[in-house]
């Protein structure tokens, strides 16, 4: 082909797949849309899926299926998306287990985060709150301390599971405060609240959707929240940053993300929408009234965030020698 004709054709078939891009968007949706939560039904990721589609389903004009994976630590269905078509057809509720904290604890994973999958938005944060059952005298936290510190073994604590956000908050705990903490893991945060209340584990870090009940009905007792502010719902429940440590900052994250190929207008779409959503009043009090702190951004700054907090959380797991395999 002479280089005139072959130029011509070039680019004419750049000015059709430009123009077949913003299509992507006009036309999409156009079948129902998969809605994978990495964790069983019941919990709170599964309560925020199904709040939020139900608010964006009438707004994307098609049906979303939640469908519950749970497994490895969220990467079964972590892997599940970033192996499918990357058509805006499948979607993937990520923790910062998923996307922050797995590549830093496992020597082999089934996922890259950052090259099989893209953010599409922070949906909502769930702060992480230190909470004591009848095994601990102390009332506050500087008892706390205290009463860890006069332990020759230190003290116990648990968590909804190894590799967890409520896990990582404690080893956070443990190392600006310098007090010897013991990692008691569990299945899930409903089992080791039960036995914080019980007496069984002293202290434990647990997020206000989970533990709500268990602090309103006087089981366990709030001392701090890791938390820039102070939570609405715990008005009397100080932030560790005024108690003087204010590196303790941990929240469970939980936003959206697409295999990583897909079509940056199909992504602004589920963007746009997905915001307009979490901004909509009665889903916003749904998610308020169950201890979610709701969010809403866009792809740039979920993606800012999440390399800030790779850079935290991975010194921390490095620092400490934290390995799950």
């Amino acid at each position: 082909m002479p280089f005139g004709r072959f130029t011509r054709a070039f680019a004419c078939s750049l000015l059709t797949m430009t123009a077949a891009a913003p299509a992507l968007a006009d036309d999409y949706p156009s079948k129902p849309i998969r809605w994978i939560v990495p964790y069983a039904a019941g919990g709170g990721s599964d309560f925020l899926a199904r709040t939020i589609s139900q608010g964006l389903s009438p707004r994307l004009g098609q049906t979303i299926v939640v469908d519950n994976k749970p497994g490895g630590n969220t990467a079964i269905g972590a892997s599940e998306t970033a192996r499918s078509a990357p058509d805006g057809y499948t979607m993937l509720s990520a923790d910062n287990g998923t996307l922050v904290f797995n590549p830093a604890l496992y020597a082999k994973l089934s996922y890259d985060p950052e090259k099989d999958l893209a953010p599409v938005t922070l949906l909502g944060k769930f702060p992480m709150i230190l909470v004591a059952g009848p095994a601990l005298k102390a009332t506050d936290v500087k008892g706390f301390i205290a009463e860890v510190k006069a332990s020759a073994k230190g003290m116990d604590y648990g968590s909804a599971g190894a590799g967890s956000p409520h896990h990582l908050a404690m080893e956070l705990l443990k190392v600006e405060t310098g007090v010897n903490l013991v990692h008691v893991p569990y299945r899930g945060a409903a089992p080791s609240l039960a036995d914080v209340a019980g007496g069984q584990v002293p202290v434990m870090m647990v997020d206000l959707a989970a533990g709500a009940g268990f602090i309103k009905g006087g089981k366990v007792r709030a001392l701090a929240v890791a938390n820039p502010t102070r939570l609405p719902q715990l008005p009397d429940v100080p932030t560790f940053a005024e108690l003087g440590y204010k590196n303790v900052e941990a929240a469970a994250q939980v936003g959206i993300v697409v295999p990583a190929a897909t079509p940056k207008p199909i992504i602004d779409k589920l963007n746009h929408d997905l915001v307009e959503t979490i901004k909509d009043p009665t889903i916003r009090q749904k998610l308020v009234d169950f201890g979610i702190e709701p969010v809403g951004d866009t792809p740039a700054e979920y993606a800012a965030l999440l390399k800030d907090e790779r850079v935290r959380w991975h010194k921390l797991i490095r620092d400490l020698n934290i390995k799950l395999d």
